[in-house]
Order: structure tokens, then C-alpha cells, then sequence
């Protein structure tokens, strides 16, 4: 692969910033600095220097992040931070953004990558790729609202939810509920327990499709999905209706 195709593909910026990386003398290959755009790489088999750290080729990146709140889900904003301000510069060069969104206040698993068909694939309603959330309530749910919910709820705009899977913590005395639904209207999971007069406090989602949030990651944290993880996701997206 050319020098210049390789350096734009890995996230390294426009022709006009890959220009200017080479004749800054910031890449080499196998110890010897390249200048010269139209050079030839094997990506297999030559060792990769930018600024004297070694990089992996490679086109994709897949991230599995614990959003805290205060973050938008997007790539950008003019007032707002974004989930992609929290990424270390060498994860951001692959210009990531996120599969789905959630709310600015929410928090929990959202998946990042520059894969845009995995991405179709899990944003697909074709797909009923479920997401499951833990919802904090400021009052107790009942055996009717758990009904209504799983049976759908018209919300605020006349929309009609499909139906959804509900669950509470016996221990929680009800006021903390899991709820899965396969929809991603705006604030829907909030909406949708509006309807049955119950206000969301806090609200964290914890699986989408087959890939859950790992336990490990603090609030802020994330990490590249496994391989086991990948594949997964890729071969278990959800089911065409």
C-alpha cells in the first residue's frame, strides 16, 4: 500500500496533513524515515513508526465505553462535550463515532467504531437488535405498568412503542426496573415510563445485542471489544423480521 493511502486510512488526517507529516520527517519504515508519499508498505510484515512509536495498520477500531453523564452522543459539538473528547488522540485518529445514541445524562454501554455497516446492521429496526437498560424511578412500578409497557405505550407525540420487556428488583421495592426494547426514539425509555406517571432519575444501559457493558469499567473508561466480542456481534445483530 502507498505511504499516503496508508497514513489517511489509519486516521492521520487529510492528503494535506499526511504531506506534511512525511516531510516532517515523523514516519519510518524499518528504521528508515519516509518521505515520499508514493512509497510502497507492507503492512504484513514492515515495522511502522510514527514519531518513533510503533503503529498496527489496520482500518477499524471497535470501543466499548461506559459513558458518564455530561457527554453528547456524537462527533462533535459546538457547546456541548462529546463521548469522542474522552478518547486518547491514537483511538480518536480513526474518526470513531457512536452506534446509537445516549441521552446526555445517561450513562452505560455505547459502542464506538468507524465500522459504518456494523453499525447500520445494530441501528437497523429490521434487525430488533434489543437493548436492555436499568431504570431508577422516584416511585414504584406495579403489575400494570409492567403490562402496559410490554404490551406498548402511546407517548406524548401519538408514537406507539412496540413491546418491550420489563423486570424489577424484588429488593428495590420496585422503584429500580430493567427495561429491554428494541426502538431507539428520542428519550423514549424516559417517555415511555412518563406515561404511567413515573419520572426516570437515573438511567444506565447495560446490554445491546450480545455485547454487555464490562464491570470492570469505571464510569469514563473503555476499551477496545475483544475478538470473541466482534464476532459476536457481528454473527448475532438481531433477527430480520
Amino acid at each position: 500500500m502507498r505511504t499516503d493511502k496508508l497514513l489517511a486510512t489509519m486516521g492521520f488526517g487529510s492528503r494535506k496533513d499526511v504531506k506534511k507529516i512525511l516531510k516532517q520527517g515523523l514516519f519510518s519504515v524499518n528504521g528508515e524515515i519516509v518521505k515520499d508519499g508514493k512509497r510502497h508498505v507492507n503492512t504484513v510484515t514492515d515495522i511502522l513508526k510514527y514519531s518513533g512509536e510503533v503503529i498496527e495498520y489496520r482500518e477499524t477500531i471497535y470501543i466499548m465505553l461506559n459513558k458518564p453523564k455530561g457527554y453528547v452522543s456524537a462527533t462533535e459539538d459546538k457547546t456541548e462535550k462529546t463521548v469522542i473528547d474522552i478518547l486518547q488522540p491514537e483511538d480518536a485518529l480513526f474518526d470513531p463515532f457512536p452506534v446509537g445514541r445516549l441521552d446526555k445524562d445517561t450513562t452505560g454501554l455505547l459502542l464506538l467504531t468507524n465500522d459504518g455497516k456494523l453499525a447500520h446492521q445494530l441501528l437497523s429496526p429490521k434487525k430488533k437488535v434489543d437493548k436492555r437498560y436499568i431504570v431508577h424511578l422516584d416511585l414504584p412500578i406495579n403489575e400494570e405498568d409492567i403490562l402496559a409497557l410490554e404490551q406498548g405505550v402511546t407517548l406524548d407525540d401519538g408514537y406507539t412503542t412496540k413491546p418491550a420487556k420489563v423486570e424489577y428488583k424484588a429488593e428495590s421495592n420496585a422503584s429500580v426496573a430493567y427495561i429491554t426494547i428494541q426502538e431507539g426514539k428520542y428519550h423514549q425509555v424516559k417517555r415511555m415510563f412518563q406515561t404511567r406517571g413515573k419520572k426516570v432519575i437515573e438511567l444506565k444501559r447495560e446490554r445491546m445485542g450480545s455485547l454487555v457493558l464490562d464491570n470492570e469499567l469505571e464510569l469514563g473508561e473503555y476499551r477496545e471489544l475483544t475478538p470473541d466480542e466482534l464476532e459476536e456481534l457481528r454473527s448475532h445483530q438481531g433477527h430480520e423480521s
